[in-house]
Formats: structure tokens, sequence, C-alpha cells
């Protein structure tokens, strides 16, 4: 059994995502990060940056219980315990890899601070707005030639597109009409057509998208 730290972000909903793809059984303790519940000091005890997601593997790899926390090392760790979602060969591994941290190190943080400034900010801010729109616009971009080339992020598909898929998601809140990336708009209609991924995506239940 694994109990699932979360709340309904992009972040969270990579992890759900992939323990649906797993078919395993998992808790779900939803973490109200609007009412500050991350900074609970037993929360903060399984991740120290007081971020969701978080898991607690009650059989970790030596038996005893393990907690993770940061979304791309769950993944990893998760892919591993079942054998899936990272290429088998030395080469798709790497593929897998460098698009997982594209995401981690790109579309995550870029995307996060379009939300943010175009939907949260208190004042509205032409410059950061404007800024964090057109880096969002070249990094789909780059999405597009990879996927115009491709099926899915590392050929097959892989914990690299249960990354990006959530915040992809979100392309009406960062003002992106994915009918201008045909490609990311194929690639996008077959994750969201996976069973698995719609359930993860309703996780936690009764939470705002």
């Amino acid at each position: 059994m694994i109990d699932l730290y979360t709340w309904a972000t992009p972040n969270g909903r990579k992890v759900s995502g992939m323990l649906e793809e797993c078919a395993w059984p998992y808790s779900v303790q939803p973490v109200d990060i609007m009412k500050g519940a991350q900074f609970a000091p037993e929360f903060v005890a399984i991740s120290p940056n007081s971020k969701i997601p978080a898991i607690v593997d009650r059989d970790g790899p030596d038996g005893e219980p393990m907690s993770l926390f940061e979304s791309g090392a769950i993944l990893l760790y998760l892919a591993e315990k079942v054998g899936r979602f990272v290429p088998a060969t030395t080469r798709g591994r790497y593929e897998a890899l460098q698009w997982l941290m594209f995401q981690m190190g790109g579309v995550g943080p870029v995307f996060g601070q379009a939300h943010h400034f175009l939907r949260f900010a208190k004042e509205k801010l032409p410059y950061a707005i404007d800024r964090f729109k057109a880096d969002t616009a070249r990094l789909y971009k780059v999405l597009e030639a990879r996927l115009a080339r491709v099926e899915y992020l590392a050929g097959e598909y892989s914990v690299a597109d249960i990354a990006t898929y959530p915040w992809v998601a979100r392309h009406e809140i960062h003002e992106t009409d994915l009918a201008a990336y045909p490609a990311v708009f194929r690639w996008f209609e077959a994750v969201s057509a996976r069973p698995a991924v719609q359930r993860g995506m309703a996780v936690p239940a009764g939470t705002p998208s």
C-alpha cells in the first residue's frame, strides 16, 4: 500500500496518474495547500520542502516504509518498482529521462508562473505576464517539434508523458490554443483517452481542478 499526500495541482496529478497506471492500491491523504496544510509538522516530516506530492511506500525496497518527496523522484521510484514506464534500453531510458527533466526544469516552472500571473496575482503585471506567456509558447514549440516526430515524448508512453500531461491539461489557464500545435493536440487527445489518466486527474476527489 502506498499513501499519497496530494492536492489538485498538476504536480499532484502526475503521481496519482502514475499510481493509476500501475494499478496499485493506494490511499489518498489530501493536503489542502490553500489552507497551509503543507506546513504542518507531520507533513514536513515526509516532505521537507513543504510541497505536494509526497508518498509513503509502506513496503519500501528493504521491506521498511519509505517516504519520498519531489514528483520526478517519485515517478522514477514507482517506475522502477513496477518495471514499466521507463524504456528498457539505455538509449530509451535517457530519452525518457531528458524529457522528464525538461518537464521538471521547464514546463512545470514556466507554466506554473504563467498560471500565477494570469490567474492568481493580486496585481496584473504586464511584464511578468508577457514574459511567461512568451516562454510558455516557446516550450510548446519544443513539444510540437518533438511530438511531430514520435508518438510519445520518449517514443513509447513513459514517465515523461505522465509528468507533462497534467500541465498541458491546463492549457486554457495559460491561454494556449492547442489547435496551434497539432502534434501536441494529437498527443494530448491520446493521453486524455487513457482510463488511468482520467482516474488520476480526479484525485483527490471533490477538489477544484
